[in-house]
């Protein structure tokens, strides 16, 4: 029995009620053919001019992996924007806290990041990943509290099965503790076709299939995260300032160029601790800041 499946005309509700379930949710045309086509017009010749991976144990042998992808492609947006995607991200993450300001007990709502961006090609004869848990980044306990560090998404570029290395996904496995271990033959491939979505949390263990067929399964996966956690994938060495400048806003948030609420990764501008976004401002000129003569008044 495979993952459930639901249709793009599904709602934010029924996505959470089942990933609190199962762990996971796979969610049908989740891309349109169109958003399909220009994600892998942008995506293949980069993957293609890129080497194996040289790391058997976790990487992968006969794996390719572009990560950066918001430095790569405009076609990746829609999948952050998609409120689906982000909507479940939000009622996992988003989860208000209080904290004491002198005598004022103030309400505070962290934000959220892409953590990780990553296209993932799984070429004929590599073996399966060993299945984890992503959260394990940042070393994180089961059970939390409720709260989780991830809501993160494949969507598959190509058709996945479970002949070509399909993402495994173990069903429940969100619930474990810590001591249990994952088995393989806990675990099931996702099956869905290209422009489909897998949408899980970050206690599920899951890993990358084994590609037993003459082509390669490529998907393209990314993370919604707790603003306050370091990233994953660097996105400020990977995607610096003079690149960002040019990207949307909402992606530049999204990416990290923004304080996690109450004030977390400032910058200081002028004896001021300020929100990280102002780098990005054009009226923000980052050369007199660091003159030791005048400076921008932003």
């Amino acid at each position: 029995m495979g993952l459930t499946t639901l249709n793009p005309r599904t709602t934010v509700d029924e996505v959470i009620a089942v990933i609190e379930r199962d762990g996971g949710v796979i969610v049908r045309d989740f891309l349109t053919a169109d958003q399909l086509a220009a994600l892998n017009a942008d995506l293949e010749p980069e993957l293609d001019a890129l080497p194996f991976g040289i790391d058997p144990d976790f990487s992968g042998k006969r794996t390719r992996r572009l990560g950066g992808v918001f430095g790569h492609t405009r076609a990746a947006d829609v999948i952050v924007r998609n409120p689906l995607y982000s909507g479940a991200a939000a009622h996992y993450l988003q989860i208000p806290e209080h904290v004491w300001f002198g005598e004022d007990r103030v309400e505070t709502v962290p934000s959220m990041q892409v953590g990780l961006s990553q296209v993932i090609s799984i070429h004929p004869g590599e073996g399966a990943q060993p299945l984890h848990r992503d959260d394990a980044a940042w070393q994180w306990r089961h059970p939390e509290g409720g709260r989780q560090a991830r809501v993160q998404i494949m969507v598959a570029l190509t058709d996945f099965t479970a002949e070509n290395g399909g993402t495994l996904v173990i069903p429940g496995s969100h619930r474990w503790d810590d001591e249990r271990s994952p088995k393989r033959t806990e675990a099931i491939n996702t099956v869905m076709p290209a422009g489909s979505a897998l949408i899980w949390i970050g206690a599920t263990y899951h890993g990358g299939g084994t590609n037993n067929t003459d082509r390669p399964r490529t998907g393209l996966s990314l993370s919604w995260d707790l603003g306050y956690l370091r990233q994953e994938e660097n996105q400020y060495l990977t995607i610096p300032v003079e690149k960002a400048k040019h990207l949307p806003e909402d992606i530049q948030r999204a990416l990290g160029y923004e304080a996690c609420p109450p004030l977390m990764g400032w910058v200081e501008v002028e004896g001021v601790m300020r929100d990280p976004h102002v780098l990005l401002e054009d009226d923000f000129d980052r050369n007199a800041q660091a003159s030791t003569g005048t400076r921008t008044a932003v």
